[in-house]
């Protein structure tokens, strides 16, 4: 464990390491029964298509892609069999003029000029065919100037040669050259692994290069298999959602030349923003990693697949490090490629995560309430009272201030943007015959108002409860300790 310690630092303290690799004997894990896949780890889709009708004709329209994408012993299948009926096919094309004109009987005339020398059986007559289509030319068969049908013959045997190797070596040489194998090299971790990085809950899976001969223009594209039902009532069975891997940052195009650990940040706009480690054990879901680019050494675009089901996502667990530096150069262990040690990572999904961090937070009430910038208090309150996150006023309060009867649509109506007038309903009569009389303005009528008001609201802060006493600032006395002395006399000879 010092020694695990001293080489990754602290950062990695071993907690408990995976069964692959980690070196530490552990339990198996209990088998689950494997269900069918869409991609294989080798990156071969599990997909066969049937029922095509009349469709197979397509097939042959492109006749060459249906070649290559043959397996090699169709391959070779065809490749013999093509060059053998195409020889024995001009052999008999050469016999038969040799027969029709008669020189098989008069092969050992030496007087008689033939078609073909030496040529008086089939054998003689394949033999010439070999030696001509693969221009050996020993000179012992060969084809006389007194046979203008062997020369035409000779002419149709050239083009149908040249048309034949062209597209069977051609096949082959594509088939043989495909990148398919260039796949071979390019390494998937075995697992993916869910733990946090930067403070975010995190997706993570390795992919190395066993090659010194670098990927170019490297890219690594990720997709969620998954079925759903839509609200409509359609079923999808294999519904494909996109992973961000970093595609808005440009983390997607990768220097493939070393193992690099590929993530993608679970978030609100992630389909694994509601995936937690006991939903993961319910859930049914396959990711599919293609990795593409361009082979050094041919130039020819690559491209590798594999797939994690839900049983190969292992919640908490983080990545060994390969990579250390030598003297010169830097190292890369891939013995510890696939291995993997638990970290410290919460349960729950990221979503529960921000529901309880919105519910724990003493601001998260104020917050409601500014949210708008145009809100009055009252659609705050309203806000509130929906929400139940606030409690309801005390009903000597609600007497006092007149409005626990009241539509909110008319509270509403009533307020203003200061939430400091009163209607006059609530002034004395004295003051709304003043306030009826045309000429007096309204900052002398809210003047007047809070004066005359002043005393009533005073003695109703004395009844509270002593928790809203000390809300109110009065303490069970008259709220004019808290005016100025001057403006506190004034208020003591208007009363008196």
């Amino acid at each position: 464990m010092s020694a695990l310690r001293k080489k990754f630092g602290d950062d990695y303290q071993v907690v408990t390491t995976s069964s692959s690799g980690s070196g530490f004997n552990q339990p198996p894990p209990e088998k689950k029964k494997k269900r069918q896949r869409f991609v294989d780890k080798n990156g071969r889709c599990n997909v066969q298509h049937g029922n095509l009708g009349g469709e197979t004709s397509r097939y042959l329209s492109d006749l060459f892609t249906t070649l290559v994408d043959l397996k090699w012993r169709w391959n070779l299948f065809i490749f013999i069999l093509t060059y053998t009926v195409a020889w024995l096919f001009m052999a008999s094309m050469w016999w038969f003029i040799a027969y029709i004109r008669g020189d098989l009987n008069k092969a050992h005339n030496d007087k008689y000029t033939p078609c073909v020398a030496n040529v008086y059986n089939f054998p003689s007559a394949f033999l010439f065919f070999i030696e001509t289509e693969a221009t050996i030319g020993y000179g012992y068969r060969y084809i006389t100037d007194k046979c203008p049908e062997g020369i035409i013959l000779f002419l149709f045997q050239s083009i149908l040669g040249s048309i034949v190797d062209a597209f069977l070596i051609g096949c082959m040489f594509i088939k043989m050259s495909q990148p398919k194998k260039r796949a071979e090299t390019l390494m998937f971790s075995e697992h993916a692994a869910i733990s946090m990085r930067d403070g975010k809950l995190t997706l993570m899976f390795r992919v190395g290069n066993l090659r010194n001969s670098h990927m170019v223009s490297a890219q690594i594209r990720c997709k969620l298999l998954k079925s759903r039902q839509t609200p409509e009532g359609e079923f999808l069975p294999l519904d494909q959602l996109e992973l961000d891997v970093g595609f808005s940052t440009g983390a997607d195009q990768l220097f493939l030349v070393s193992p690099l650990t590929i993530c993608h940040v679970i978030d609100t706009k992630s389909p694994f923003y509601d995936l937690s480690q006991r939903s993961m054990q319910t859930e049914q879901f396959e990711i599919v990693v293609i990795l593409e680019g361009i082979v050094e050494t041919t130039g020819m675009t690559c491209q590798a697949r594999t797939s994690y089901t839900e049983d190969e996502v292992l919640w908490g667990h983080r990545f060994f490090p390969v990579i250390s530096l030598e003297e010169g150069f830097f190292k890369v262990d891939y013995s510890q490629f696939h291995a993997t040690f638990e970290v410290p990572t919460p349960p729950y999904s990221v979503k529960e995560q921000e529901e309880a961090l919105l519910l724990s937070s003493p601001l998260m009430a104020p917050s409601l309430c500014n949210s708008g910038e145009k809100n009055s208090s009252l659609d705050c309150l309203e806000t509130l009272e929906d929400n139940d996150s606030t409690t309801k006023l005390p009903t000597k309060l609600q007497k006092i201030t007149g409005r626990d009867g009241l539509p909110k649509k008319l509270l509403r109506m009533s307020s203003t943007t200061s939430e400091m007038t009163y209607s006059f309903g609530d002034l004395p009569m004295k003051l709304q015959r003043i306030s009826s009389v045309p000429g007096v303005s309204d900052d002398k009528q809210v003047g007047k108002a809070s004066k005359i008001s002043t005393e009533p609201i005073s003695k109703s802060v004395a009844d509270l409860p002593p928790k809203l006493q000390r809300l109110a600032g009065g303490g069970g006395g008259r709220m004019d300790g808290h005016l100025p002395p001057k403006l506190r006399k004034m208020n003591s000879d208007r009363f008196t």
